[in-house]
């Protein structure tokens, strides 16, 4: 809680951006989709209908093989029908059988609908239970397609069902997900090979009728080798494509002659024919390529971009480019979005089988050593323009090979963490798992801003908790210093305040042997805001002043200048009007000089909240002018709202109740956005003004 002026020892609380009130999730459809005319009918005919009533929730638990299609019809299926959904649609990879590590918890994903439907990160129950209740109220009456793609079991896939009879849930999975047909009353589809007819159709669609046509029993064959399996046969078609003059007979004896020499996809879900489907296909990109292909299994994101292969390559980007273009040429690899490329799950298996066979060990370290040295040093040089008032921990050399990335402003590197935070996440478990304890530790930290800032609380949790594990095998003190404030910030988010302090005040004995006044300085801020969320007031007050003088002695400009703004803060709502305006004053230049946009804003609230408080309503006016501005500028919608609330009330006390409407009226449609229940106060505000609040 708290007066949007209030200083966070780690950026202002509630800063999540707004989140569409109508979600579009869903991935692209694929353009030449073809075949399962009898599967889609089938689902077509059971959409609710206008009329349903019914209390059970429509589910199509999609079953079957790996690579027979199961998402590629669900999100076919999806666009075909989500005109029927007007409040949106939903969508999450819960990763059930990714190779490279465990599934998506409930939590995590219930976590992400929430932020998509417009909850606040500051307003998530920590309980799944309790996250799930609030997904179901906010979808109840509403019509919402949800996707789950790739479920690996029905207590996986149980937080996520709505409660409402209008809203349709997609799941898919490879395993028949018996609980949630007897459960929940399901609807099984489970998928089969596609038959020649169907693989006839599918090769027409990408290699031209008369092609396909000149060939029947080449294609025949084609559809054995492949298992029947899209995914195979869209490897076979890519290659082919790219020799328009070599008869379908030739690709087919092919085929037949290709040795997958692996067997990580015999006496499974696959035949070995469809190994031997990608080896033909793997083998026939230059070796460059196909060494890339072998690393890319490597990395543990969802996706990765160009940069990030090129450091798992050890290559200058402009050299890997044309290499990825030539694996998503022949489908081993597919560009889902530009300069971003992803491995279906039986690729990457196939990818990781290929690394451990043909791949030194030391070589597959290396290239995962450099794609983290890619990350930290990039997360770095973000943090050093997200939060220039805090004490970064410098990277250590990088590897050579390793893609180092720049940015020329705050923009870019918010631009760069968003994209990469699918990637980053999962890293800091990589790094942990395969023993780069201090890569782990580096970026976990180098990821704090962004987490705060985006509101990535419970994943900013999960994350420092791996840090604080890997510091403690490093046995570096400093390192074990860092990582328990960090954990601590995040505990005071998420209301564990009792659990902060006692991780502050270990962090402060650390930082204190270590002769670490830097460190020491910012634990004390920890400790204020603590304090603060505690209600003493005037124990935040003595750390902020205790931090303020030793980063003082440490010559620390931007952080002084952060903390000398909460300082004033503090004197502020204790009624010391002239001190806490003195510091603020001192506080701004300095916060301009560094590029502290945030400590700057809040700043300039604090001289607004005296001037309001000492009945000098023109300087308030001007002060949470200036606030507004940057909090606008930042992207900082429950900041500007608790600003316009204030400018507001300033205006309302001179008089001007049309200024005052104006400003309450962003403020509330702010809030609403954000689903705040400060809205309820504002609202009140229009009420008593004789100006109701509209719908």
């Amino acid at each position: 809680g708290g007066r949007a002026g209030r200083p966070a020892d780690h950026g202002p609380p509630g800063s999540a951006g707004f989140a569409a009130p109508s979600p579009a999730q869903l991935p692209p459809d694929l353009p030449v989709f073809t075949g399962r005319r009898a599967e889609l009918a089938e689902v077509l005919a059971r959409l609710p209908g206008e009329a349903r009533t019914a209390s059970t929730v429509l589910i199509s638990a999609i079953g079957g093989m790996a690579g027979i299609g199961k998402t590629t019809l669900a999100v076919h299926w999806a666009h075909r029908v989500r005109d029927r959904f007007p409040d949106g649609q939903l969508y999450v990879n819960l990763r059930g059988f990714d190779p490279t590590g465990p599934a998506m918890s409930p939590g995590e994903a219930v976590r992400g609908f929430l932020v998509a439907l417009g909850v606040p990160p500051q307003h998530i129950p920590n309980g799944v239970d309790d996250q799930a209740a609030l997904y179901r109220s906010l979808l109840a009456g509403r019509r919402v397609l949800v996707l789950l793609d790739n479920a690996l079991s029905t207590d996986q896939v149980r937080p996520l069902l709505p409660g409402s009879p209008d809203c349709l849930t997609i799941v898919t999975s490879r395993n028949q997900l018996q609980g949630l047909l007897a459960a929940y009353g399901a609807h099984a589809l489970s998928l089969r090979p596609l038959d020649v007819d169907d693989a006839r159709e599918l090769l027409a669609r990408r290699l031209g009728d008369g092609r396909v046509a000149s060939a029947p029993g080449a294609v025949a064959e084609i559809a054995e080798r492949c298992a029947g399996l899209p995914l195979a046969l869209a490897c076979v078609a890519a290659r082919a494509a790219l020799r328009p003059d070599v008869p379908l007979s030739v690709v087919a004896e092919e085929l037949r002659e290709s040795r997958g020499g692996l067997d990580v996809f015999a006496g499974g879900e696959v035949s070995t024919d469809v190994g031997a489907v990608f080896s033909w296909s793997y083998r026939a990109v230059p070796p460059a390529s196909a060494r890339l292909f072998r690393l890319l299994g490597l990395q543990a994101g969802p996706d990765v971009s160009a940069e990030a292969a090129a450091s798992l390559a050890g290559l200058p980007v402009r050299e890997a480019r044309p290499l990825l273009a030539e694996l998503a040429q022949v489908q081993l690899i597919s560009e889902h979005a530009p300069g971003r490329y992803v491995l279906h799950d039986l690729l990457r298996a196939y990818s990781q089988e290929l690394a451990r066979a043909e791949e030194p060990e030391r070589e597959r370290r290396a290239a995962v050593h450099r794609l983290l040295d890619h990350y930290v040093h990039a997360a770095h040089a973000a943090d050093l323009l997200l939060a220039p008032h805090l004490d970064p921990i410098p990277p250590t050399p990088p590897r050579p090979g390793a893609v180092l990335e720049s940015f020329p402003d705050r923009e870019r590197a918010l631009a760069w963490l968003t994209a990469e935070y699918p990637a980053l996440l999962p890293a800091v478990e990589d790094a942990a798992r395969n023993g780069f304890d201090s890569h782990a530790c580096r970026l976990a930290w180098a990821l704090e801003a962004f987490f705060d800032r985006r509101g990535h609380w419970h994943d900013w949790a999960a994350a420092q908790r791996t840090a604080l594990r890997c510091a403690l095998r490093t046995a570096e003190p400093g390192m074990e210093a860092r990582a328990l404030r960090a954990l601590a910030r995040v505990e005071g988010r998420l209301g564990r305040h009792d659990e902060a302090r006692a991780h502050l005040e270990r962090a402060l004995r650390l930082f204190t042997e270590l002769g670490d006044d830097i460190g020491r300085g910012n634990t004390h801020r920890s400790l204020g805001w603590t304090a603060d969320q505690q209600g003493d007031l005037r124990a935040a007050l003595r750390h902020n002043q205790e931090a303020l003088e030793l980063l003082r002695a440490a010559d620390d400009r931007p952080a002084w200048a952060s903390v000398l703004a909460s300082v004033g803060w503090y004197h502020a709502l204790l009624g010391e009007f002239d001190v806490a305006l003195s510091h603020c004053r001192a506080a701004l230049p300095v916060l301009r000089e560094h590029g502290d946009r945030y400590g700057e804003a809040a700043a300039w609230h604090t001289v607004g909240y005296v001037h309001q408080q000492a009945g000098r309503h023109p300087g308030a006016v001007s002060a949470y002018r200036d606030a507004l501005t940057v909090y606008r500028e930042l992207g900082a919608p429950y900041m500007e709202a608790q600003t316009l609330t204030d400018l507001g009330d300033v205006h309302s006390a001179l008089g001007d109740a049309e200024s005052a409407e104006h400003a309450w009226r962003q403020a509330l449609a702010l809030l609403n956005g954000l689903g705040h229940p400060d809205a309820r106060k504002v609202g009140e505000r229009l009420t008593a003004s004789g100006r109701a609040p509209q719908d």
